[in-house]
């Protein structure tokens, strides 16, 4: 599915430099490229790791080596998916450039929105040798790293909005600021003297998952290239059947209709609304648990749910599993053994877990966000509800739960759908040809 234009002056698909024909563009089999992220803790996996590795992945079979540059971790790993899928994993010396906030904020910032600086990643990707390009999945003074470095060595940069940068709710963007107060950001001058308020104005291309982001950042950047780069699943992993493990490794599920709540532990992902919801359902399905799939991200918001739960005599209906690997067995056949999968988030940029879902042969009831909505038509392939209207999520749930031939039928339209549209060999090959498309232009230029 290659998008089509969104604005005349601003295209959501590269195009042929001028004055290259396609021999020339194609100039080199193999790349070598540096991926930025702000954060990679293996423990505290989301949805931004998970884009990132299968990109990586896609891009290896087309001969396109990545090498994954990311702050030094807490503590080292006990199991690191991006290395153990064969690609480079370097770490840097990163702070956070804040005085004045406790431990507590400090953290909170680090986990979800901190804006970190580094020099050491400014001199190490300097002296990077055979880099071909840098591509940055994260915004602020990490990125106007590379784009400096980029810049001094004459390479694309790239840069890919993961989280939203115009097509975020005032409730989230609250939420990214709120450890700042009281504090002193003091790293403004290093955040000036790198341009990293200006990364999406300057960078080379533009990626988004999300079409309404595409639109806006065309509205805001009407001469910058934007692409709509959706996330992408390997159908064939979770074709196989992983039920086994899941029993196993989760006995609580065996016998029960399971509704699966796959996100890491934090408010946007409102997991605290589902289980205010979970009384009423439960008394038309009495057998009916929750099982809630996601690192815990946010220490604080955990400790509401688990109040919530006991409150609402909760505990024999609701089930935690955790963080659990990408595409492990286990995970795989926790979307199998589901009946639906449920995304209540406030905000969804793309909603990944959908495809993940579709792929195991499982429908999905979300939240109607732009992300989720650009995947989802609703009562064809899925369930969609306003978050404000409880009603149309227990109609959902209800149809979900009660009807197994219309979910099945939703399910299969959505698995159809995954394999056509976003399989993960395909559009990485995208992803390449646009990073020999801007090179050829830099040459040409």
């Amino acid at each position: 599915m290659r998008p089509e234009p969104l604005d005349k002056r601003c295209s959501t698909h590269f195009k042929k430099p001028a004055g290259q024909n396609r021999k020339r563009l194609h100039f080199k089999l193999s790349m070598n490229g540096a991926h930025i992220l702000r954060k990679y803790e293996p423990a505290e996996w989301g949805g931004t790791e998970t884009a990132v590795k299968r990109l990586l992945n896609g891009l290896g079979n087309h001969g396109v080596q990545s090498t994954v540059w990311c702050p030094a971790g807490k503590h080292t790993p006990a199991f690191d998916p991006i290395a153990d899928s064969g690609h480079k994993v370097r770490r840097f010396h990163a702070f956070l450039p804040v005085s004045g906030i406790s431990a507590a904020q400090r953290m909170q910032l680090v986990a979800l929105g901190g804006n970190l600086m580094s020099f050491e990643l400014l001199w190490r990707l300097w002296r990077e040798p055979k880099l071909d390009f840098i591509h940055s999945h994260a915004l602020n003074r990490l990125a106007g790293i590379g784009l400096l470095v980029a810049r001094l060595r004459r390479i694309p940069f790239v840069v890919t909005v993961h989280g939203g940068a115009f097509d975020l709710p005032e409730k989230t963007r609250a939420t990214l600021v709120e450890p700042l107060k009281g504090g002193w950001e003091w790293g403004k001058v290093f955040g000036w003297l790198l341009q990293s308020r200006s990364i999406l104005k300057n960078a080379d291309a533009v990626l988004t998952c999300n079409p309404r982001e595409a639109e806006l950042l065309c509205s805001h950047y009407p001469r910058q290239r934007i692409v709509v780069q959706p996330h992408s699943v390997p159908t064939s992993v979770y074709e196989r059947d992983h039920r086994v493990a899941a029993r196993a490794a989760f006995p609580q599920i065996v016998g029960r209709e399971v509704l699966l709540s796959v996100a890491r532990i934090d408010p946007a992902k409102n997991q605290d609304w589902l289980l205010q919801q979970l009384p009423a359902l439960k008394r038309r399905f009495p057998n009916v648990l929750l099982v809630m799939a996601g690192a815990n991200t946010h220490a604080e918001y955990w400790a509401g749910l688990q109040a919530t739960i006991a409150r609402l005599g909760l505990s024999d209906h609701v089930h935690h599993v955790g963080g659990l690997p990408p595409g492990s067995d286990e995970l795989v056949g926790l979307f199998q053994e589901a009946k639906v999968l449920v995304l209540p988030s406030t905000n969804e940029t793309f909603g990944l877990v959908i495809l993940e879902a579709w792929a195991a042969g499982t429908a999905a009831i979300s939240s109607r966000t732009s992300g989720a909505a650009s995947l989802v038509r609703h009562r064809e392939n899925g369930w969609l509800f306003d978050i404000d209207n409880e009603a149309q999520f227990f109609a959902a749930a209800e149809e979900a739960l009660a009807q197994p031939e219309t979910t099945r039928a939703f399910a299969d339209a959505g698995r159809q759908l995954a394999k056509k549209e976003f399989d993960a060999v395909v559009l990485a090959k995208r992803v390449k040809e646009l990073y020999q498309s801007l090179s050829a232009e830099k040459r040409h230029r």
